[in-house]
């Protein structure tokens, strides 16, 4: 039997790392309700987003760079763990837990390699470029959809607050204004007048595009 190069043999092994994604689990429920999704339904979900969306971005964007992105933004859940998006004292840690566990994820890969995927990390953690500006709007966008899909189940069961989704929610503007309107007009302003969102602002506490109520 032909023995694999370093390369294919580094590359093969990074690939059975990663399927411990899909044992990551997250808050957000699937659209049945009956079960929270994983990192890799998650992922898989932002990148139809991106291919289906990516119109609706403030500046034009490389589709496949932030497809890309996507995809392996979450990768180093699978040694950090998912930190809930509301959870304040697991966030104090995060980015500490996840540094260390993308030196050590992405050292599996061939050099080239390693340093792509972790450059596509950083990118998207920073959320400077108009790439990675859409994929955190997706990132928002996909479990916002999900929870009001499930008539709030993930929001009432952790008695979430306007103040710390529209804190969430603040890249989503900055990545797609379309989507932005469309995520408050459809899933939030409903969610919060059905109460499955704690309304916790004072009317001049809200963005100044939020609807005020009559």
């Amino acid at each position: 039997m032909k023995e694999l190069s370093e390369r294919l043999r580094q590359q093969m092994a990074f690939l059975l790392e990663i399927d411990k994604e899909k044992f990551i689990t997250r808050q957000t429920f699937l659209s049945d309700g009956k079960r929270r999704e994983n990192d890799a339904e998650h992922a898989w979900h932002l990148a139809m987003m991106v291919l289906i969306l990516g119109e609706y971005a403030n500046e034009k964007i490389d589709l496949l760079r932030t497809v890309s992105m996507v995809l392996a933004h979450d990768l180093v859940e699978i040694y950090a763990g998912d930190t809930f998006a509301y959870d304040e004292e697991g966030k104090k840690t995060q980015r500490q837990r996840e540094e260390v566990a993308a030196d050590r994820l992405f050292a599996l890969l061939p050099e080239d390699q390693r340093d792509a995927l972790r450059g596509l990390w950083e990118e998207f953690e920073a959320a400077k470029t108009p790439e990675a500006a859409f994929a955190r709007a997706m990132d928002n966008l996909q479990p916002t959809m999900l929870n009001a899909a499930t008539d709030g189940i993930a929001w009432t069961e952790h008695r979430t607050k306007l103040s710390s989704v529209l804190k969430r929610q603040e890249l989503t503007p900055v990545g797609s204004k379309t989507l932005w309107e469309l995520c408050r007009d459809q899933y939030l302003v409903p969610a919060v007048e059905r109460g499955k969102i704690a309304d916790d602002l004072a009317p001049e506490e809200k963005p100044v595009d939020w609807p005020q109520s009559e």
